[in-house]
């Protein structure tokens, strides 16, 4: 019989929800005492902020390891570990960019007023006497018939870039206050490349960005970490870099232009890339080491169909210790909230499928690397997968879950992309909560975590985060800890773990993907993005070749 979408919704919650319920007994394994014990073992100074190529990243890969045996999970087709080659590129904190004008010349401070660095594996990259030419967003996009490069050659220039794309600026363009890839900093530096630029600077602005300066700081300033490339990364731009806001209007004052007013104009559609008549010059000299990090694999073989999977995610890694701070300071990234908790949350939920029924498909537990430095570890694994791709049926991933305790709600990042809504939905009902979309969608979260290396290769993925209604704090609770979270402590050493943590909200978290994931390994379905996501034809193609 052929069901109505509605009849096939209301069955499928059904299944759905009782699933949930089935799923308690072992879900019961998640414990609070279990959950703590890791997070604060990873986070602390024993484990050095573990960044990958410092001192602490053999004693977490060790660790988590340990806990993968422990628990019980087997070793995937290359061991407990997928050797990651990476490269270390540590840019002198020397770089000067030197802005010229006919009549005026500004210099911009390394680290207070912008950072500039180069992924080419090379011992110096420079640009001398380059001229400046404001882009706008720095975007070319057939679809929403936009290009901010129109008109414009761009060889032997420099561009410079607004944050976000057009919607978060005017609504009633792209998607609106939902950012887009078009808004993320990564493709900027793309685009800008692909046009054939010598280098690119993005104006840093804290509400497009959804980030302060020092955030941008500190992820740019020491070592950066790329995953190796035999042609020594020859494609990317030589130049990459942020400036201030200051500094950028310090710039077009001296080009006798306003930058508020060209703000404005490139949210226009038709605008065209404008030449300010001034140009740059910096020289970035760059310490370059090869190192070898690893994602750690555990498995729990599928039952009946061992060779399709699902995917529970995390990242290990976080910023490491500073060199650049004093031994009276605290030097130390522990990187509690980000992420020692999503390794803490795939121990449990791995220990929650250890304790039930084995499911009918095999489910991988995968700790990758390198996420702080640009998604490195999942893309590694996604070009280079221990499983295919297309007999991969759900990616779930953990990342950041802050403990603000129990919400009335869940927050779906990229809400309204796949099926894997339905099974969320369903388990969410069963402890009488309810979906919301992304609350700042303008800061593009669901593009900035390991999952989007997996949806890009089409495979279905669910990121959540905490709701916003509190079952057992004051109203406004969950918005002013994550205000104060970004601010004080999000990519800081301030990062660390407190034994007042209120974490029943992360655990029923845990509780509700433990029974998504549990579906989706024992259903003979293969959740399917839905027919508007950007990453479907990725999905169907490789179905296809695959069956």
């Amino acid at each position: 019989m052929r069901l109505t979408s509605r009849l096939y919704g209301l069955f499928a919650a059904l299944v759905l929800t009782a699933a949930a319920h089935a799923a308690a007994p072992e879900a019961a394994a998640i414990s609070d005492a279990g959950y703590r014990a890791s997070i604060a073992t990873l986070a602390s100074d024993a484990f050095e902020g573990r960044k990958p190529g410092q001192s602490g990243e053999p004693k977490t890969l060790d660790w988590i390891e340990a806990q993968f045996r422990q628990i019980g999970l087997q070793p995937g087709p290359t061991g407990y570990r997928q050797a990651v080659p990476l490269v270390e590129i540590t840019a002198l904190p020397t770089a000067v960019l030197k802005v010229r004008g006919r009549d005026a010349e500004l210099s911009l401070a390394y680290a207070d007023d912008m950072v500039v660095w180069t992924r080419r594996v090379q011992p110096q990259a420079e640009i001398l006497d380059s001229p400046l030419v404001f882009v706008g967003h720095g975007i070319n996009a057939p679809e929403f018939g936009w290009n901010d490069y129109a008109g414009i050659d761009m060889r032997g220039k420099t561009a410079v870039i607004l944050v976000n794309d057009p919607g978060y600026r005017d609504a009633s363009l792209f998607k609106g206050r939902k950012m887009t890839y078009y808004g993320r900093w990564t493709y900027k530096f793309e685009e800008a490349m692909r046009q054939g630029a010598d280098a690119a600077l993005i104006v840093h602005q804290t509400g497009p960005a959804a980030y302060g300066w020092d955030v941008v700081r500190n992820s740019n300033t020491g070592a950066l970490i790329e995953a190796d490339a035999a042609d020594g990364h020859a494609g990317r731009i030589a130049i990459e870099g942020w400036m201030q806001l200051d500094a950028a209007r310090r710039i077009f004052k001296m080009a006798g232009r306003d930058f508020d007013a060209m703000e404005q104009a490139a949210t226009q559609k038709g605008f065209h890339a404008v030449p300010l008549g001034v140009s740059a010059s910096v020289a970035v000299r760059n310490a370059v080491r090869r190192a070898q990090s690893a994602n750690v694999v555990g498995v729990l073989p599928g039952a009946h169909h061992p060779k399709e999977y699902v995917i529970y995610m995390a990242h290990w890694d976080h910023f490491g210790k500073s060199l650049a701070v004093g031994p009276q300071n605290d030097a130390i990234y522990n990187g509690a909230v980000d992420n020692a908790t999503g390794i803490a949350a795939i121990l449990e939920v791995a220990k929650a499928f250890k304790a039930g029924a084995r499911p009918d498909r095999s489910v991988v537990f995968l700790a990758v690397t390198a996420e702080e430095q640009g998604l490195l570890g999942s893309a590694y694994y996604a070009q280079n997968p221990l499983y295919p791709l297309a007999r991969t049926a759900a990616v779930v991933n953990f990342d950041a879950l802050d403990p603000v305790g129990r919400t009335r709600d869940v927050e779906v990042l990229g809400y309204g992309a796949s099926e894997l809504e339905g099974y969320l939905k369903a388990a969410a009902a069963a402890e009488g909560r309810v979906l919301r979309p992304d609350s700042q969608p303008e800061k593009g979260y669901f593009f900035r975590s390991d999952h989007f290396n997996f949806a890009k290769a089409g495979v279905p993925s669910v990121y959540i985060k905490a709701g916003s209604e509190s079952r057992d704090h004051p109203a406004g609770w969950v918005e002013a800890w994550s205000r104060d979270y970004v601010a004080n402590r999000y990519h800081k050493p301030s990062d660390e773990y407190e034994a007042s943590w209120d974490v029943s909200g992360s655990l029923e978290d845990l509780r509700l993907l433990y029974a998504v994931g549990r579906r989706a390994a024992d259903d003979r379905h293969w959740p399917a993005w839905y027919a508007d996501s950007e990453f479907r034809a990725a999905r169907e193609a490789s179905l296809k070749a695959a069956h």
